[in-house]
């Protein structure tokens, strides 16, 4: 039966996100390039020469936040991995949140930032989590700080102040639009056609503009704390916690 749930939650996540990422990548990349704070700290923050990934790297941003370390980025949109790949000298490869192609507890970090919220049951989302934590070095010792951390980001439920207006009691899982423009302004054009000696104007009539397309992208809004429970269900530890921007975000190790 869960197997069964998660196949279900997989054609759904197909159609709803990925799908829907493959054909905005190049709008959507347009819109993303400047670094969340808390993203560009925690990256900064890192020791020279720390080894990490970024899970779901969409087109790359965070890649060249800090020259110091390098990155492996991911995604399932080949088409935002073409824009990522870019950020020389780090690496942007296609894969999957959860078949990632990292050695278990081999890399120093990873970040995971709006990702998880795109699965589909509570299930999936665990096991995503967890899949960020197990490329994570582990700690030299149960008391020690040493171990590999990921910091990781989902859209909240609650953000009354943002102009979406969600908040307690609203849906939490929602299906958001993504409107690309068609582009253009419709005008009319004239042209001069010559017949003998007299010159006739015609009114040509304008080429089809292409329409407004939206697209509709699955999201799970997390409710204060429904982040730090899936980290712990998923094997973690939280190191840290808070909201940004109408987001949650943890910092997070293997126990």
């Amino acid at each position: 039966m869960a197997s069964s749930s998660s196949e279900r939650g997989s054609d759904y996540e197909a159609t709803h996100v990925h799908a829907v990422y493959e054909d905005i990548a190049s709008h959507f990349s347009s819109t993303r390039y400047k670094p969340w704070p808390i993203v560009d700290r925690f990256l900064k923050a890192l020791p020279d020469g720390s080894i990490g990934a970024d899970i779901g790297c969409g087109n790359g941003k965070y890649l060249a936040v800090n020259p110091h370390v390098f990155i492996v980025g991911s995604d399932r949109s080949s088409n935002l991995i073409k824009i990522a790949r870019q950020h020389h000298p780090h690496a942007a490869i296609v894969a999957d949140n959860l078949s990632l192609p990292h050695p278990q507890h081999s890399l120093d970090f990873a970040i995971s930032i709006a990702v998880i919220h795109h699965l589909s049951t509570p299930g999936r989302r665990v096991e995503a989590v967890k899949c960020v934590l197990e490329v994570l070095r582990r700690p030299s010792s149960e008391e020690a700080q040493d171990g590999g951390k990921a910091l990781i980001y989902v859209w909240a439920l609650e953000q009354k102040e943002s102009r979406r207006g969600w908040d307690e009691g609203h849906e939490q899982d929602v299906m958001v639009p993504w409107v690309m423009k068609g582009g253009g302004e419709k005008r009319k054009e004239k042209g001069q056609r010559k017949k003998g000696n007299e010159a006739l104007t015609e009114r040509q009539e304008p080429a089809e503009q292409p329409k407004d397309k939206t697209f509709l992208r699955y999201y799970h809004l997390y409710r204060k704390g429904e982040l730090e429970h899936d980290i712990e269900e998923a094997g973690g530890t939280v190191v840290e916690a808070g909201y940004e921007k109408d987001n949650w975000w943890a910092v997070a190790t293997l126990k």
